[in-house]
């Protein structure tokens, strides 16, 4: 499979070697912020000439238009840049008219993926345990562009979606007593922190808690790379829980 990267950070780098760990062609790298012979400043039909899949791993404030920008060129793209995500349905509809393939997530980890499933069971459990409150939070390197993160907004969801007694997560410095119906999800920023999320259920008696600590970014680059496995030759809109099902069955 021939990949594009878009971006080429830290996550770019670690994509690269296990692309081609993986028998996989690195045939055109594409950031405007690094002036080197073969790295392309721009999205265009020379940079992406023979381009399987894209993966972008770029900044929130750039990626709408990397998408379209991909999209027009009739390119299937792995989206791992995350703070986007209230402008879902214009990307859908770039997608669904230039007819490419597009699956995103706010983590690609096999294993943060597995966390989120395991998060979705108790909370269900929880949800029957009034005694417990829930309360959450997440740390990451102090280069991270966005915060809360993608994750963070995930667990949120499947929080919120499984404990009725909560309707809300407050992502806000709190200055205020927390309602009952609100999760306070917390983040922390600082060092070189690849990525922790810590959930709680808290009661009088006693606290359970879990956590899912990354030693380093291989996972989320290893994720993306089985993604961009996934939605070669694939159109259409997809999520992380399809490449999930994909793996798992």
């Amino acid at each position: 499979m021939n990949i594009a990267l878009i971006g080429y950070g830290k996550m770019g780098n670690i994509i690269e070697r296990i692309a081609r760990a993986r028998g996989h062609t690195i045939k055109s790298i594409v950031d405007p912020n690094i002036k080197s012979n073969g790295v392309h400043s721009g999205i265009t039909e020379a940079a992406l000439k023979d381009i399987d899949v894209c993966l972008d791993f770029t900044h929130p404030s750039v990626v709408i238009e990397n998408i379209k920008k991909v999209a027009k060129l009739g390119k299937n793209i792995v989206v791992g840049t995350t703070g986007w995500y209230d402008k879902l349905d214009e990307v859908k509809d770039a997608v669904k008219k230039s007819n490419a393939g597009l699956i995103y997530s706010g983590n690609f980890s096999i294993g943060v993926n597995i966390f989120l499933k395991i998060i979705e069971n108790a909370a269900k459990l929880i949800n029957n345990a009034s005694e417990y409150d829930i309360f959450a939070y997440e740390l990451h390197h102090n280069q991270k562009a966005d915060s809360p993160s993608g994750t963070a907004k995930m667990i949120g969801d499947i929080l919120i979606k499984n404990i009725e007694r909560k309707n809300k997560i407050a992502t806000e410095r709190l200055d205020r007593k927390i309602s009952p119906d609100e999760i306070h999800f917390a983040s922390v920023r600082g060092g070189s922190i690849p990525c922790t999320h810590v959930i709680g259920f808290d009661s009088a008696a006693d606290t359970i808690e879990l956590t899912h600590t990354a030693r380093s970014r291989e996972g989320f680059a290893l994720g993306a790379v089985m993604a961009a496995e996934f939605i070669k030759g694939k159109k259409g809109f997809y999520g992380i829980d399809d490449l999930m099902k994909n793996i798992m069955k």
